[in-house]
């Protein structure tokens, strides 16, 4: 490609993506769904004038670790500690009972291959916080008992799920499902979780001694985004996918970190965390668009076979599975019908998570484009429709909900 044809392939990428997440937004729809309707429109799919080149897939893949380093720093251990053993259970229940149903689902009723099946059930397994949070904000609902079980719920579910996220890689890239390879990453993780603390709280005092004394602005995002490539490097070298190491390096640097057996050690300092997400906020919201609109360009629906019942059928079923799975948690919880149903409900959209799910099976090559698009489907649905079922939801049962709270 010439410079001049990536500059204007560039340029299409951040203007599509921002006009189309705004219009999304305005349509009270998760912008990321904006994001990826803009990869599809100047795609193979439609328009042509974008080809997912080489260089494009890098850049989306900096954006793809950036976004897990914003989910591992956003990553609050304490509120699902908080929330207590309700929300263990309806991470647990809505990790596994999606994990399992689309496994079994995939391996015996459409006969796909072992790997591809454990890929489908991992991207049903996915929950997006950053919708549910936003949902509920909208309805003055963040701070109600059932938003706290939800919020803790998504933290184990963002973890349990990097970690299969992991793991499926490790398959993919070995061709096979090797418990082997599978413990070397889990190795790594244990190994992190002990490190990590300690590797934080020096690098935030180095890096808080020298900002003060810098003679030119940058310091924190420089030496951050040099982390967190780091990280992702060394995720590489140890055979993890590179977008581990941006979670960690978040989850590192995280506050709220700390290690499993109790001790809060060596805790990052609050104020530095806030400048940390300050100066990266505008590093991550340029990067990670990309990253959206590049699942949109990967996907020619041109290709797809659309005369054949087997696309629609196969998203009709995993999106049945992915919504009831999902409610299924909830229901694991001994609470009221009403607290249950909205708890489900704020668990079912997919969104960003699901999509990193979809896009590491397309580039590993286990997903092919039929499969891919009945993914991106299936995402796409269970992300777009449980914010208006959520406020439908609390329209006609909030005032019930409520009065059971508070009898």
């Amino acid at each position: 490609m010439e410079t001049s044809d990536f500059f204007l392939s560039l340029l299409l990428i951040l203007l599509f993506a921002r006009v189309c997440g705004e219009l999304a937004a305005w349509l009270k729809v998760p912008s990321v769904m904006g994001e990826m309707l803009a990869g599809i429109l100047l795609g193979p799919s439609l328009l042509g004038w974008v080809e997912p080149t080489h260089i494009v897939q890098t850049l989306a893949e900096i954006g793809l670790i950036l976004l897990l380093f914003e989910v591992g720093l956003d990553t609050d251990l304490g509120r699902m500690a908080k929330a207590g053993s309700k929300a263990s259970i309806v991470a647990v229940g809505g990790f596994i009972a999606p994990f399992i149903c689309g496994f079994a689902a995939s391996l015996w009723l459409f006969d796909l291959p072992m790997l591809l099946a454990l890929f489908i059930g991992g991207t049903l397994t996915a929950t997006s916080i950053g919708v549910t949070v936003r949902v509920l904000r909208d309805l003055k609902r963040q701070d109600s008992p059932e938003a706290q079980v939800v919020l803790g719920a998504a933290v184990l579910d963002d973890i349990l799920g990097v970690v299969l996220l992991a793991m499926l890689y490790e398959f993919s890239i070995n061709g096979g499902i090797s418990l082997t390879n599978a413990s070397k990453v889990l190795v790594f993780i244990a190994i992190f979780m002990v490190l990590a603390p300690i590797l934080a709280k020096l690098i935030a005092e180095t890096i808080g001694r020298y900002d003060q004394i810098s003679k030119i602005d940058g310091l924190i995002p420089t030496t951050i985004v040099a982390l967190v490539l780091f990280f992702a490097w060394v995720a590489h070298a140890v055979g993890a996918p590179a977008l581990l190491g941006g979670f960690t390096a978040g989850l590192a640097l995280s506050r709220r970190f700390f290690l499993p057996f109790g001790a809060a050690l060596m805790n990052t300092d609050g104020e530095f965390v806030h400048r940390i997400d300050t100066s990266m906020k505008p590093i991550i919201h340029l990067f990670t668009p990309i990253f959206f609109v590049s699942v949109g360009l990967s996907l020619n629906l041109r290709e797809v076979d659309w005369s054949s019942s087997t696309v629609l059928w196969m998203s009709l079923v995993f999106i049945l599975l992915a919504v009831l799975s999902k409610l299924a948690g909830a229901f694991l919880i001994r609470e009221s019908m009403l607290f249950r149903w909205a708890v489900g409900l704020a668990m079912i959209p997919r969104a960003e998570v699901g999509l990193i799910f979809a896009e590491l099976g397309r580039v590993s090559g286990v997903f092919d484009n039929d499969l891919y698009a009945m993914l991106i489907i299936t995402i796409a649905v269970t992300t777009v429709l449980p914010p208006f079922m959520l406020k439908w939801f609390y329209a006609r049962f909030g005032d019930r909900l409520q009065a059971e709270e508070r009898g």
